[in-house]
């Protein structure tokens, strides 16, 4: 090392900074030169400028330290590489490399946010209408009660580093084509934290959270389905070092219905009925959501007809209202009949006229995309 700054400022190689700034205007004083126009004296003033220049600049100091010289032509500093038109200093060079890009430095902090979690919860259809609540059982990790999320063990805490001194790296000078660069890494020691722990809490193990069972209840708002998640803000693990907790998100599974289909928040169902009640029309008793209701067959009516019960379905999520109940009709034809039974059938094709029917043939059933064509073409 060509210049010793700390001899030039006469202080000690572990001064502060306000003992740094003490000494140098002290000497600033003396051979300032105004005071003393000696030529002599004027070098000596350029000198205790340059070393307060390293001294009293942290980056500097540092590199200075690790042996190199941040002020030299090879050192990549205010009066290197750079330095000139461009003007570049050491920091910009150092900024470009290592610093803005690759995020803030220093040490890391032992607390950090938990993570999220996910937990499934099945419901039924009546549940999805109409909304509930529930209790779930939920095993995550909660700040250890031994150590508050310290880590430590009672009566015993965290220490800096003895080998980074608590700024949680460690550098080092190598050499490159721009001269004399500096490299930091996370310190070995201590993890990059600054500190520490020399005896870890015996219940956590020095992560300051523990796993544990606890009990939640959930709100589950009318009109939810499959797959819908419901956020708990905070209800999720608590972090490393007793982090605030992370989000607990509860996700919907609906339990298959034995009567009814979900489509959207409508509901579809059929019903079966014998060709006697379906050609005479009949009432049908049917168990909805909201408990019996009667639905009114109408007479003819046919084989894949729909009977809409408005406003019984499932609960809008979002918005007023509900759903409907789609009743599909289904005609059953006997295929067992008895003699008296066959004889009143023909009896009645008799009087039908229907005993030897010429039937009514046309193209085969169409799909929804020929129907919809010819709808638009007036066919």
């Amino acid at each position: 090392m060509a210049t010793d700054y700390y001899a030039v400022l006469g202080v000690r190689r572990d001064a502060g900074q306000d003992e740094i700034k003490k000494a140098f205007r002290r000497l600033a004083r003396e051979l300032h030169p105004d005071v003393n126009p000696d030529p002599k004296t004027q070098e000596r003033f350029k000198e205790i400028n340059a070393a307060y220049e390293v001294l009293s600049d942290p980056q500097k100091r540092q590199v200075y330290d690790l042996g190199g010289d941040p002020l030299s032509p090879n050192g990549g500093g205010a009066g290197g590489f750079g330095a000139g038109a461009a003007g570049f200093g050491f920091s910009d060079i150092m900024d470009a490399f290592f610093g803005a890009a690759s995020g803030q430095r220093g040490p890391r902090s032992r607390t950090r946010r938990g993570q999220d979690a996910m937990i499934r919860l099945e419901i039924t259809l009546e549940e999805a209408a109409f909304g509930t609540t529930k209790e779930l059982q939920v095993d995550t990790a909660v700040t250890c009660t031994t150590c508050s999320g310290e880590g430590a063990a009672p009566g015993t805490s965290a220490q800096t580093c003895d080998m980074c001194r608590g700024k949680g790296e460690v550098s080092q000078v190598t050499r490159s084509f721009l001269g004399q660069v500096m490299t930091s890494r996370p310190c070995p020691q201590c993890q990059g934290f600054g500190t520490v722990v020399p005896t870890p809490c015996p219940e956590c193990a020095g992560d300051g959270r523990v796993r544990a069972r606890r009990t939640l209840t959930v709100k589950i708002p009318a009109g939810v389905d499959n797959g819908t998640r419901i956020q708990l803000a905070g209800e999720g693990e608590v972090g490393p070092g007793g982090g605030p907790a992370g989000d607990l998100y509860v996700e919907i599974a609906e339990t298959t219905h034995t009567v009814f289909q979900r489509r959207g928040d409508d509901l579809h169902c059929t019903v079966t009925i014998p060709m006697t009640a379906a050609s005479l029309g009949t009432q049908v008793p049917l168990q909805t959501l909201d408990g019996v209701e009667e639905v009114d067959i109408r007479p003819g009516t046919q084989s894949g007809q729909s009977i809409p019960l408005h406003g019984r379905g499932i609960t809008h999520l979002r918005g007023g209202g509900r759903g409907d109940l789609i009743v599909h009709v289904e005609v059953q034809t006997p295929t067992k009949l008895d003699p008296e039974q066959e004889d009143l059938l023909r009896r009645l094709a008799v009087l039908r006229g229907e005993e030897r029917p010429s039937g009514q043939f046309a193209p085969g059933q169409q799909g929804l995309f020929s129907r919809l064509k010819d709808a638009f073409n007036g066919r």
